[in-house]
């Protein structure tokens, strides 16, 4: 006896007619026309599973703040800085705790159930680092959260940042974060890649570096992240993120920089929502989008993924959590329209940010964790096109979430129809 069957599921890899079974928390069989009874039956009735989304990077920290203290009137990510900065000393843990479950919930609601977050230490109160070390055991049971230690306002560039990141590893924090680009000149970012890449070598930890988040070409601290990781053996273990500047890169230095990332097995996250946004803002036409190069990247074979970056917060005033809309705009910028590219995209909010973010159990196979989604949807590009409906969300073989198929029902004149937008 299966505690859930799932019948007639079509996977993302094309194979159709399948039925999963699962026995506890795992993913026991996974064929054709499984003769098996169960406690519960979903009948997926050829529609589209998938282990669920996952966002490899997010600032849940500020989420769900939008309009406190004030409206980022300009949209521009300096002043989103600056907005964030008045804000921190207004922030309470009670506050920050009831914005980040708030949005765990809509996480869940749209199948994302694992959530790579960058927190800011510079905060000597580490408000943010404890409120979000709760929320993280809190949602523990159905989202997993992974936490970044993010020194927002420059590790040599605020005051004690490198003691309070230090505090915050040591309070548990999962991954060591930077931002050298925002130190006051190239040489003090470079040295703080040198620094962070160290400690995280010396504690055994991953690194995520918001990378070259500028329009300007000759920011260049992806080069060091990738020599650094190389020179202390992290291959597989550092990401960077962003990695805006790369796309206003003359070609000639890109063909050798992408080699020399995918030689130091770092992985890249774009986040193709805010990168067209903030970046360009001093452009006026031809105007640039500011996203980094996916398609060369992936074609070069680096591990590239798509993340969130903000919701309603000092930066972003848009955004529910949907890593489908996440990946729609990302290939519509990258111009990834070609069905192979497109399938990449949904990869890059599925299984690649999964690899990234070392979930072990991930994905739709005997063994595997019984984290699944069940979309409206025939195939990841219909998936894609039609952001598609979450019809159920499964936690450990457990339905956590569920909506109503998307339909509209039409009464025209002389015609009535029942509209459903797949083909």
């Amino acid at each position: 006896m299966l505690d859930l069957l799932i019948r007639n599921c079509t996977l993302v890899d094309g194979r159709s007619g399948m039925d999963i079974g699962i026995q506890g928390d795992r993913i026991v069989a996974l064929q054709p026309s499984l003769v098996a009874e169960a406690a519960q039956v979903i009948d997926a009735e050829g529609q589209l599973v998938s282990a669920p989304f996952v966002d490899a990077h997010f600032h849940m920290d500020s989420t769900l703040s939008f309009g406190l203290p004030r409206i980022n009137q300009s949209g521009t990510l300096l002043e989103g800085i600056a907005l964030w900065g008045e804000l921190k000393p207004l922030l309470t843990q009670e506050a920050l705790v009831e914005r980040a479950l708030a949005y765990c919930d809509w996480a869940v609601a749209k199948g994302l159930l694992a959530i790579r977050s960058h927190v800011d230490i510079c905060d000597s109160r580490l408000l943010a680092v404890d409120a979000l070390l709760y929320v993280r055991e809190q949602v523990k049971p159905y989202l997993d959260l992974q936490l970044v230690a993010f020194p927002q306002d420059g590790l040599l560039r605020a005051p004690d940042a490198l003691e309070n990141l230090k505090r915050a590893l040591d309070k548990g924090v999962d991954v060591v974060g930077g931002i050298p680009h925002f130190e006051r000149t190239m040489a003090d970012g470079g040295e703080s890649v040198r620094i962070l890449c160290e400690l995280a070598a010396e504690r055994g930890l991953m690194v995520d570096m918001h990378c070259d988040e500028s329009d300007d070409p000759l920011s260049r601290h992806i080069e060091t992240l990738a020599f650094q990781t190389q020179r202390l053996g992290l291959q597989g273990r550092v990401t960077g993120s962003h990695l805006t500047s790369m796309h206003s890169m003359d070609n000639y230095y890109v063909s050798k920089l992408i080699p020399l990332i995918r030689e130091a097995g770092v992985s890249v996250v774009a986040n193709p929502l805010i990168n067209i946004t903030l970046q360009g803002r001093h452009d006026t036409y031809p105007k640039r989008r500011g996203m980094t190069r996916v398609p060369e990247l992936m074609a070069a074979g680096v591990d590239v993924a798509f993340g969130h970056d903000c919701v309603m917060d000092p930066w972003y005033s848009l955004g529910t959590g949907d890593m489908l809309e996440v990946a729609h705009m990302g290939l519509h910028v990258a111009q990834m329209t070609g069905q192979d590219a497109m399938r990449a995209s949904f990869d890059a909010v599925t299984s690649m940010p999964a690899k990234i973010l070392g979930l072990a159990g991930y994905g739709v196979a005997v063994g595997c964790r019984a984290d699944l989604v069940l979309l409206q949807a025939r195939d990841p590009v219909e998936a894609l096109r039609l952001r598609a409906t979450r019809l159920a969300v499964i936690r450990a073989g457990q339905v956590i979430a569920t909506s109503a198929p998307a339909l509209t029902q039409l009464s025209l004149p002389g015609r009535t129809a029942l509209v459903d937008f797949r083909i």
